[in-house]
């Protein structure tokens, strides 16, 4: 079996880690807009292609003989003086959506946005293409943010949400020595994701 090598994002992977976004987080986002797979994977690339990221943020790849096998995104707490361009939005790209989706998968976007205080290093998203799952890839790419951590002096924690009815994902991060700081209960989650308990599980 070839290793698993894990790299910083690359555009040339945002075709690979779009599709894997779909493959994630379907669910939560098909049941706002009814969008085929490979409507709702564009959307994903585009704002890969279009948006840059947070200056805070940071994406990672796993490979595997060159293939995207999972993804995962973590943030820390913007600094007052990062300040990102201003930059029109290029309704001509997104034709394919529809204004109306587009409305509906920003505003979700908007309800699973989370602001990291100081020392907190979020991870926004993690995701592993189904043939691969089971295999540790998942294992990996959570391994790979605690070190991250550990390597910075200015983090001191790594939290993620995770919902309540995720419960193989919530067995994995408590394996990984996560613990539920908190669970909470969103009607407006609910209304959107049909996920009503949320755990925050912090790792120190």
């Amino acid at each position: 079996m070839a290793p698993l090598i894990i790299e910083p994002m690359q555009p040339k992977y945002h075709h690979q880690v779009s599709r894997l976004l779909v493959h994630g987080f379907r669910g939560k986002f098909q049941s706002l807009t009814n969008l085929p797979d490979h409507t709702l994977a564009l959307f994903f690339e585009k704002l890969f292609d279009r948006f840059p990221a947070e200056p805070a943020s940071q994406r990672v790849v796993a490979l595997q003989a060159g293939e995207v096998v999972g993804s995962l995104c973590i943030k820390g707490k913007a600094e007052a003086n990062m300040k990102q361009e201003a930059l029109s939005f290029p309704w001509r790209d997104f034709n394919e959506i529809g204004k109306w989706n587009l409305f509906k998968l920003f505003f979700a976007l908007y309800f699973l946005n989370h602001q990291p205080q100081a020392g907190e290093c979020y991870i926004e998203d993690i995701s592993v293409h189904p043939a691969h799952q089971g295999k540790g890839v998942g294992k990996c790419l959570l391994q790979w943010a605690q070190h991250h951590v550990q390597e910075n002096p200015c983090f001191d924690m790594l939290s993620l949400h995770v919902s309540e009815k995720n419960q193989r994902a919530k067995k994995l991060y408590e394996q990984l020595s996560f613990r539920t700081q908190y669970r909470k209960s969103s009607v407006a989650r609910y209304l959107l994701f049909h996920e009503f308990e949320w755990n925050y599980m912090v790792w120190k």
